[in-house]
Formats: C-alpha cells, sequence, structure tokens
C-alpha cells in the first residue's frame, strides 16, 4: 500500500498547502479538511503578496484573472497562476503557483500543486493534483459513484475503504492525463505516469507508467 502514500506520490515542497498533509498517511484524508485549512492559512498570508478579494477568498496580486471568471470561497490563488475565460471555481479550492485554470474548467473542493494545468473545459472535483500534473481537454473526474455508496480505492485485489461519498482523483507529480479522460471515483494515478487520450482509469495505475486501456499497462523503460 506504501505507492498509495503520500510520500511516493508528491513533493510536499511544490504546495502552500504542506502543512495540511501534516499527520496523516493517503492524500485523500485531506479532501474534508480543505475548506478550513484556507481559511486558518489565508488570514496569515502576506498582504503584500496577497490581496483578500472576497469572504475568505485570497487572491496573490501578480496572478492574472479573467474578468469573466467565477471565484467562491474557501479559495486561495497563489502567485503567477491564471485562471482563464469563464474558470468556475466553486469554493473549497487551493490554486498553487503558476497554475492555469482554463476557459470552462470548474474546481470544487481540490488542492492544485504548483504549475497544475487544467486548461480547457475539465472538471476537477474532490480530489488532489500533483506538481505539474496536466490534464488534457475535456478530460474529468468523477466524483461520486452512480449508486452512492462510499467510494473505496482498488489496489490489486485490495480495497482502502476511504470512507467519502465525494473523492475524484489524486494525480501524483507529472502525471499527464490525455484529452477526454475520465477518473472514476477513487483512481489514484503515480507520478511521472501518462494516460491515454479517451480513457476510462479506475484504481491504482503504477508510478513511471503508460496507461492505454483497462488492463494494458505499460512500464516505461
Amino acid at each position: 500500500m506504501k505507492n498509495l502514500q503520500i510520500e511516493a506520490l508528491f513533493s510536499l515542497n511544490n504546495t502552500i498547502a504542506a502543512e495540511l498533509f501534516s499527520g496523516k498517511l493517503y492524500p485523500f484524508e485531506i479532501l474534508p479538511e480543505i475548506a478550513e485549512f484556507i481559511i486558518k492559512l489565508g488570514k496569515t498570508l502576506d498582504s503584500e503578496i496577497f490581496e483578500q478579494k472576497g469572504e475568505n477568498i485570497w487572491i496573490a496580486r501578480n496572478a492574472v484573472i479573467a474578468p469573466s471568471a467565477s471565484i467562491s470561497g474557501p479559495c486561495i490563488i497563489d502567485e503567477n497562476a491564471e485562471v482563464r475565460h469563464c474558470a468556475f471555481i466553486r469554493g473549497n479550492a487551493i490554486v498553487g503557483k503558476r497554475c492555469v485554470v482554463g476557459n470552462s474548467t470548474e474546481l470544487k473542493n481540490v488542492l492544485l500543486f504548483d504549475n497544475v494545468q487544467v486548461p480547457h473545459y475539465n472538471y476537477v472535483g474532490d480530489s488532489v493534483l500533483g506538481y505539474r500534473s496536466h490534464m488534457g481537454a475535456g478530460a474529468i473526474t468523477s466524483n461520486v459513484k452512480s449508486d452512492k455508496t462510499l467510494v473505496s480505492i482498488k489496489y490489486g485485489d485490495k480495497r482502502i475503504e476511504t470512507g467519502l461519498k465525494k473523492f475524484g482523483a489524486i494525480l501524483g507529480d507529472c502525471v499527464e492525463v490525455g484529452c477526454g479522460s475520465v477518473l472514476n471515483p477513487g483512481t489514484v494515478i503515480g507520478k511521472n505516469t501518462n494516460i491515454y487520450p479517451l480513457s476510462m482509469v479506475r484504481g491504482y495505475v503504477p508510478q513511471n507508467s503508460i496507461y492505454k486501456k483497462i488492463g494494458e499497462v505499460v512500464i516505461k523503460e
């Protein structure tokens, strides 16, 4: 199960929210605590770097925010991030340094590490995206099971019960998700892995691999 643990998936040097992971084993454990953490952290941010733009909304002064973007709190948008036309940030969102949140992309209860790109028509809900991860156009997370039962993570022939009704995906550092892919509830993708376009993904995908389709995963040489 070590491949599902925080240290196997991320470098915590690449997020303003490293403290949120303190005392936790698996990254999904932070999801119920994002909102409270943002409010606590936001009150401590340097006012020369961040401007409070609304109730529990802190945006770096050098971030680029399109006038048409909709941003609800609690939310922190870190330095040099770009939030583009008609982006919809519904709250409980931490957008890291130099991130791109693109046209018509929707975020809800998420942590984006630094340099994450969700630039075109993406939905990311109840998820954690590691440093330099990228979701291609139209790639989305599915964060609720169709039968509304609690989400578990499939890891080989084992399952980890998360206790969460809403849990989308965990992307390790430097993951590439191809256009039009769907990451089903409880998906965990190891770092430096590529997901083919139009994929349907569930469970754990190993690090340093290429996911071609269900049952066909190739380890990179």
